[in-house]
């Protein structure tokens, strides 16, 4: 109830801002549902692949990789099944399939930070226009009512104000937090991507010797 209050004292400010804070929260749960989804145990993945690879089961470590599909098994899995060609071959595939997932990974995380400054924006707009009607609305009235104008001018104002950086802080908070776990997944599948390399290099070099 006292946040519907606020938003009607809030005056026509509050709209945009509502239409901002909607896209802000839909972007934020659908980027973290998505890098949930995306999530990969790297060390229990490397230990599976490493005795397949090792053992010569390639086809075993790409029935592994599929099982789990994430933007780092797909990688895996395209580097995998070029493991008979050379290191290039398998390198190339790799970096191919990063082309297509790693765009996914990061796909509109990067609004959320825009958002936010725009909602804190339009916040101080709704509050510069709200004192505006405020000081403006007190001219020439008698002086009796002067304290009430102006009272409500500047609660219009406030609220604005409030709303604006709350949705702004949201923005941002939630910006920081995606873009913390995008780069920990980019580093994993950087990781990752390497040391299945090596291991198919090893693993040629064993059966050449």
């Amino acid at each position: 109830m006292f946040l519907l209050e606020s938003f009607k004292e809030g005056g026509w400010g509050m709209y945009p801002i509502l239409i901002l804070l909607g896209i802000t929260v839909f972007i934020a749960i659908d980027r973290f549902l998505y890098v949930q989804k995306s999530k990969v145990d790297v060390d229990k993945l490397m230990s599976l692949l490493k005795s397949q690879i090792v053992s010569g089961n390639i086809q075993g470590a790409v029935n592994t990789c599929m099982a789990s599909p994430a933007p780092v098994t797909k990688i895996i899995a395209a580097g995998l099944r070029k493991a008979g060609g050379t290191e290039h071959d398998v390198q190339q595939a790799m970096d191919e399939e990063a082309l297509r997932e790693l765009p996914r990974l990061e796909k509109r995380t990067g609004y959320l930070a825009m958002l936010g400054n725009l909602a804190t924006l339009a916040g101080l707009l709704g509050t510069i226009t709200g004192l505006i009607k405020s000081f403006a609305g007190v001219a020439g009235v008698d002086p009796s009512q002067k304290a009430t104008l102006l009272s409500k001018g500047i609660s219009e104002a406030m609220n604005c104000t409030a709303f604006g950086l709350f949705t702004g802080i949201l923005g941002l908070a939630a910006f920081a937090y995606l873009n913390g776990k995008t780069q920990n997944a980019l580093d994993d599948i950087a990781e990752v991507k390497k040391n299945v390399s090596n291991l198919l290099f090893q693993a040629k070099a064993a059966l050449r010797g």
